[in-house]
């Protein structure tokens, strides 16, 4: 079904969907019910949002920690594990019957009762994320499992009542406003509507065939049980016919954008979504949301992202004097990328952005997976470190998910991958912290093997591997960083891009190795700069930072 088919047919569905509401005394639009967004410079649509401009604190940071921790991390058996444990045959629904029993029985409403996270401490783990060089901090707030990570008065299964209870994202606020960090949240649950449609199903095989999954059950069900007078309903968002092609398990990425012929969510539902973020943002204060969205939540059934964002921008200029707020959003047009910060999921951009931009990637799976510590299967260091530098010399920033298990804490594997990002940060951050792209973003063999974006993004670890043959360059003010992604074996490194006569026209005088201030030879001829490195390496050599005076 294609977007414009889809609006055309809610315009009789929803229209107090769309904006109709009045400025009050307070200087506030009211919405439908519940909350209402701020008046100010920034008006709920593409036309006023394209006066955004990304604020120079996320664009001098570069690099942020991402925490993407909630219930389904209590299985430890990886990402979309709601969605999973109810298909059958499927690595999870075998997991799910082992550890926990049938879905018709145990569904994962009553996963989110085994969660505890019990040995969660934020404070140390925003400690060991400042150390590691990030600027800013990401938590989740909720997921597609439709779960709230906060204190909400419009969503009864949040963290305060359930689980835990505890006040999740306050207490990842708390520690990283303690350590100096900006803060930000994610914001996934708009796709529960469709995401959540497996627990709609039921066996095909077996004992249990036909025996419907717990997708449906009614808060009468709950008599007598640890859920008593909560209605499921509000979790699992499942009261309404499948989408076409639902029982395609593949097919909800297609749907992805609200067309295809998914089924299309409520007035209730959109409205509920809002009220629940626009509480978040004025209980949290974040300065930045990410957006699991092709462009913005719910759009184009619902004007309830454009709402939020506009609440947002106007909230941060009312704060600071000026705008000071991100907003990430994926899959956008040219438009939509000047009315908010463009993210690639998994993948980097192969040119230097106009605009600022942000990949964001994980160093496992999304949701804690065991079998990826049990085999040391995380990303090491250095292809996290590559791909920072990669990122910043096309003028992005890099959000690192660092997979958090059940009980708080990250595994042996995961902190030492994050103590060695640290110790290269140390040493080489002045080549990340406040650059700007230079005339090109590098030079070597992995650019001409680089993989398109495919979607969301999706194309890291698809391209040739760096070596010591690539370079990528940032600069600051006068000073240009030369970034050679490995130790040349020949103990010379030519920059082809400074040759004599090049991009570089000014002398250059001085070419220091940056991990310990030592100044190397070079010699400037019409193939480029060659330049030659110590005999000893440093411990992390695998990127070398070389500062051009």
């Amino acid at each position: 079904m294609k977007r414009r088919t889809v609006i055309k047919q809610l315009s009789s569905v929803l229209p107090a969907a769309l904006l109709a509401g009045r400025v009050n005394a307070a200087g506030f639009l009211a919405g439908n019910n519940g909350e209402s967004i701020l008046k100010g410079a920034f008006e709920p649509n593409w036309e006023s949002l394209q006066k955004y401009k990304t604020p120079e604190w996320f664009r001098d940071a570069k690099f942020g920690i991402w925490a993407h921790w909630g219930p389904q991390c209590q299985p430890e058996a990886g990402d979309w594990y709601a969605r999973g444990m109810y298909q059958e045959g499927s690595r999870q629904y075998k997991y799910h019957l082992e550890k926990y029993g049938h879905p018709s029985v145990f569904g994962f409403k009553d996963v989110i009762n085994e969660w505890k996270a019990q040995n969660w401490d934020p404070e140390e783990l925003l400690a060991l994320y400042k150390n590691a060089g990030a600027k800013y901090f990401m938590a989740l707030a909720n997921h597609h499992d439709n779960f709230d990570l906060y204190n909400s008065k419009y969503q009864s299964w949040n963290s305060l009542k359930m689980g835990p209870k505890k006040d999740i994202v306050g207490g990842w606020e708390k520690a990283a406003r303690n350590q100096g960090m900006h803060f930000g949240v994610s914001v996934h649950a708009a796709h529960a509507w469709s995401w959540m449609e497996t627990a709609q199903r039921s066996d095909k095989s077996g004992d249990k065939a036909g025996i419907p999954y717990d997708g449906k059950i009614t808060k009468a069900d709950g008599k007598g049980k640890w859920w008593e007078g909560v209605d499921p309903q509000e979790l699992y968002a499942q009261n309404h016919p499948l989408s076409q092609n639902s029982l395609d398990n593949g097919g909800i990425h297609k749907q992805w954008d609200w067309g295809n012929g998914v089924a299309v969510p409520s007035k209730e539902y959109c409205e509920k979504f809002f009220n629940r973020t626009i509480e978040l943002i004025n209980r949290y204060d974040p300065d930045m949301i990410y957006f699991d969205d092709t462009v913005l939540p719910l759009w184009p059934v619902s004007d309830a992202g454009l709402r939020i964002a506009a609440h947002l921008y106007n909230k941060s200029i009312k704060k600071h004097g000026s705008l000071e707020a991100v907003l990430n959003g994926k899959i956008l047009n040219e438009q939509q990328r000047q009315c908010m910060v463009w993210d690639i999921e998994r993948g980097q951009s192969n040119s230097i952005e106009p605009l600022p931009w942000q990949t964001d990637t994980c160093i496992g799976d999304w949701h804690y997976n065991r079998a990826v510590y049990d085999r040391h299967g995380y990303k090491s260091a250095k292809t996290v470190v590559h791909t920072l530098i990669d990122v910043v010399s096309k003028n992005g920033n890099l959000l690192l998910s660092v997979p958090v298990r059940g009980d708080g804490t990250i595994d042996s594997d995961e902190r030492k991958v994050v103590e060695e990002i640290g110790k290269w940060m140390h040493l080489n951050s002045e080549s990340i912290y406040g650059t700007r792209p230079w005339k090109v973003f590098g030079e070597g063999p992995a650019i001409e093997n680089a993989a398109p974006l495919s979607a969301q993004g999706f194309n890291e670890g698809k391209g040739k591997p760096f070596t010591a043959e690539d370079i990528r360059f940032a600069s600051k003010g006068s000073t240009l960083y030369a970034t050679v992604l490995g130790w040349p074996d020949s103990g010379k490194v030519t920059i082809k891009s400074l040759a004599a006569g090049k991009n570089h026209q000014a002398e250059i005088k001085k070419v220091e190795l940056l991990s310990n201030r030592q100044a190397l030879k070079f010699e400037r001829t019409n193939e480029g700069l060659v330049i030659t490195f110590p005999e000893n390496k440093p411990s992390e050599f695998y990127a070398n930072a070389l500062k051009i005076s």
